[in-house]
Formats: C-alpha cells, structure tokens, sequence
C-alpha cells in the first residue's frame, strides 16, 4: 500500500499532536514495512525527532508544494491543493493525523480517507478557548469526520464525543488506543536519577503532574492539596509557560506553599523517563481528556496514578487507578496519601503495567495496518 500522512504536526508540533503524529509514523515503520509512506508538510523544517525516526529507512518520503506559488499558499495547499500531489504520488489511503482532513479529498477518486480525532474539548469547555478558535476548530473538525472514510477515535469517550456532537454513526468510528514513546518503559539506573535530579534541581520526595499548565488541567487543585498532604513531601509540574502558571504561583505564594511547588518548562523528552521514575504518585486531575498520554507514560514508568473521573483517564489508566471529582481538593489529598501505603503502592503498580500492555506499540501498529487493509478489500 502507499499511503499519504499530514505531517504538519509531525514536523513543527515538539508535543501534543506533534508527538502522535511521530509515534503513529514509528510504529507504523516498524510494524508495517512492506507499505510505503509519504509524509506531506506544508514546510520544511528539520525536526530532531522525526528525522531520528526516517533515518535509514527507504519506504518513506517527505513531500513539500512544488511550485513557487504553493510554497507561498502553504496553508491553502494544505487545505486543497496537495489533493493534486496525492493523485500524482499514487497514494491509495490518506491519514490525517491530527483532527483534520483537506477539504478536496472527496473529489479525489480512488483515494480512501482516515481521520484521527483526539479530542472535542472546545465543545465540552467552551470557555477555555477563544471565540475564533473554537469555531475553526468546530468546522474542520466536523467537516473531516463528515467526509472521512472511517474516523479513528484515541478512545471511547472520544468515540461517544463525535457520536453525541456531530450525530455521526458509531459504525464509522474505529477506536485505537494511543501509545507513549518506548523510552518511558526503560528503567534508569540509580546515576541517571541522580544526574536528573541535579540538573532541575528535584526534591527528594514529590509528587508530579506532567502537562501544559493551564486550567483545563486543574493543577491548581494539587496545588490546593498539598496543604493537606506531609511537609515533607513536594508537588513538581513540568510543562508549557502559560498565564495559568502563575496564578498557580500566586495561590502557592498566598498560602504558604512555594518552598514546596515547583514549575519546570523546558525539561528535555529524554529526562522525563528519570522525572517520573523518582516521582511518588502522578496526579493527574484534569477537568476533561480525549486520552491523557501522560498518565500511560506514569503507568509504564511503575508510578501509581491518581485522576480526575469524567472522561477518558479511567480508560488510560485502568482498573488500578484511583479516581476522585477534579472539583473535590478533599478527596484528591486523600486519595494521593492512600498511595503512600506500601501495599497499596504496589498493587497499583502491578496492576497499571499489565493495563498497560494494552497500548503497546505493536498493537497500535498492527490495528492501523488491518484499518488500512480494510478500505481497499
């Protein structure tokens, strides 16, 4: 098979999207190598990750506009014009990776189209977005499940989600779980702890949330928390600078608190295995998810993980979790101290790495291969 990918993500996002988009690419090469792939980007732009991730392999090309003008338009190539490119590379499936689709695919005859949606959170939390962009968000999104061939969802909440807002048929949507980076199932030795812990200055004991820190993912709730968990113990977030993040300083400040909250914004991809691995417990209170990839990446990395209820964490985070309402700070401090049981710390970690052989790279490989197999029977 040849098939076709929005790279757009791939190669600017460093996170989020970005990091689906090269995962999918990943494991794809490396389940599927009989297939060849043509990544198309609207520009070009060395990214350290995914040229990591082509190297060396021969079934997969990188593929900008051609033309003068449609390097200029790169966005409106994107939107339509690649459509040409496609019928011109033979491309039988089109994959778009993150939540859109061009807008000319279904005048492509032959070619079939995929759609992966993450998530509908500007629809479930309006306002934490802008105007504007919830309503580009809403029209692509909506138009590219439309018109796509099958929808993949990265879970069943989404599934339900594309169901109930844009009366879809569930029949059209397949759910493939996502996975995290194979780094993070690798266990660092007691140096590459020590040289992490050093370099962002970690605390002995703490408890860690990774994520963009902003209100949608309710950090400010283990904020609150920490007044009731032991003193000794530290909250770490790692995550993008926003304006949220300093309300969360402000609130630590006013309360006493700072000596134990501690922001980090440019921890590097290959330190964060060693920064979960030191964590007590992960905490995770967002207020909605399409998946929460950063909850997979605790399981794998042996951390006991606390969540909010609500969306999709108690399906990322199994059975062994714990879940609490992302508005009661009550039961959050105390479902985060439960962890620090010898006992129950264990059986939360038993059980978070079987739940997470689910979402193995090999299985996500090979249900996107038999996805694909079956739109050209």
């Amino acid at each position: 098979m040849i098939i076709g990918f929005d790279a757009k993500r791939a190669v600017q996002n460093s996170t989020g999207l970005g990091n689906y988009s090269r995962y999918v690419i990943d494991v794809l090469l490396r389940s599927c190598s009989e297939n060849s792939y043509k990544l198309y980007a609207p520009k070009e732009k060395r990214n350290a990750k995914l040229f990591g991730i082509l190297q060396g392999r021969e079934n997969v090309a990188m593929c900008y506009p051609l033309s003068y003008v449609m390097r200029k338009l790169s966005s409106l190539w994107r939107l339509w014009f690649v459509c040409d490119d496609l019928k011109r590379d033979g491309v039988q499936i089109y994959h778009g990776l993150s939540n859109e689709l061009p807008l000319c695919i279904g005048k492509c005859k032959g070619l079939r189209s995929v759609v992966t949606v993450h998530d509908l959170i500007f629809r479930k939390l309006p306002h934490c977005y802008n105007f504007i962009d919830r309503h580009i968000y809403d029209f692509k999104f909506r138009r590219a499940c439309e018109i796509a061939d099958v929808i993949v969802a990265v879970s069943e909440c989404t599934k339900r989600d594309i169901v109930k807002e844009y009366n879809i048929s569930p029949d059209k949507i397949k759910v493939i779980y996502q996975g995290c980076d194979d780094v993070f199932r690798e266990r660092c030795s007691g140096a590459q702890l020590e040289v992490v812990r050093d370099k962002y200055s970690l605390p002995r004991r703490f408890i860690l949330s990774v994520g963009s820190i902003e209100e949608r993912k309710n950090a400010l709730a283990i904020v609150k928390a920490m007044a009731e968990l032991p003193e000794e113990l530290s909250l770490v977030l790692v995550g993008r600078r926003t304006a949220y993040s300093k309300r969360l300083k402000r609130y630590a400040a006013d309360a006493g608190l700072s000596g134990r909250v501690h922001v980090l914004h440019n921890v590097e991809h290959a330190d964060l295995p060693a920064v979960y691995q030191m964590s007590e417990t992960f905490v995770y209170p967002s207020f909605y998810e399409g998946f929460g990839i950063p909850v997979l990446e605790a399981l794998v990395s042996g951390v006991p993980v606390v969540a909010a209820s609500g969306s999709c964490l108690e399906e990322t985070g199994g059975s062994g979790s714990l879940y609490v309402s992302p508005y009661d700070v009550h039961a959050l401090a105390e479902a985060i101290k439960s962890t620090f049981d010898k006992a129950t710390r264990e059986s939360m970690v038993r059980a978070g790495l079987e739940h997470a052989r689910k979402f193995e790279s090999g299985r996500v490989g090979q249900a996107l291969c038999e996805l694909y197999e079956s739109l050209l029977v």
